[in-house]
């Protein structure tokens, strides 16, 4: 800590980060151990935390991320669209096919930004805010991959004509983002996808989930 930062502040965030990487909650001792403060420390962070609904204690005591992290989420999307769009742009322009970003909405694969190459005479005409299940098309396939922590190699998912005939999708993946669960993937007019795109949307996979760290 420096004296331009505010302890209690940092602790308050790291008791997000906290409750954000657990599906079943932490116990005000849970917490006080992973934090190493006492115990006291710990209740005055989740009163003032609950005051503004970014956490909640459920009956048996447990802390949980909150429905106030909704309100501040809704600014998330557009940050993530805006570091990855040099990585999709590019991954767009050397494939020759619509680049997209996929996050994970609910049940569904949510497309939050989309690049179409500058080059092509035709492309797929696909658009942000388009929704389908997460297990069909190549960007939801990529997604349930990374969930059921499936062999890396190769590292894509490659589909044809599950959301549009006529198209096929290569998607990899975003790994080591805490809190962001999505892919990177192309969709293109073609019967199968060249060799080449899938390690190329590993490569844009990797280079969106840097921007993002």
């Amino acid at each position: 800590m420096t004296a331009e930062t505010s302890q209690t502040l940092d602790r308050g965030l790291k008791v997000l980060k906290l409750l954000a990487d657990t599906d079943h909650g932490l116990t005000v001792t849970e917490l006080s151990q992973k934090l190493g403060v006492n115990r006291t420390v710990v209740y005055r962070l989740l009163a003032t935390l609950e005051q503004h609904a970014l956490v909640r204690r459920d009956l048996g005591g447990r802390a949980r991320v909150g429905l106030g992290v909704l309100r501040l989420g809704r600014q998330v999307h557009p940050l993530v669209r805006e570091a990855a769009l040099p990585a999709l742009r590019s991954l767009a322009e050397d494939i020759g096919a619509t680049a997209h970003l996929t996050l994970v909405d609910g049940a569904e694969a949510l497309a939050v930004a989309v690049v179409e190459p500058s080059w092509t005479d035709y492309h797929v005409a696909y658009r942000a805010g388009f929704r389908h299940p997460l297990d069909r098309g190549a960007a939801g396939r990529a997604i349930l991959a990374a969930r059921q922590k499936l062999p890396e190699e190769p590292g894509y998912t490659l589909t044809q004509g599950e959301l549009e005939a006529g198209a096929s999708g290569a998607a990899a993946p975003l790994l080591g983002v805490t809190g962001v669960e999505g892919s990177v993937g192309v969709v293109m007019l073609a019967d199968a996808v060249p060799e080449r795109v899938g390690p190329r949307v590993v490569d844009a996979a990797r280079e969106v989930a840097e921007a993002l760290r």
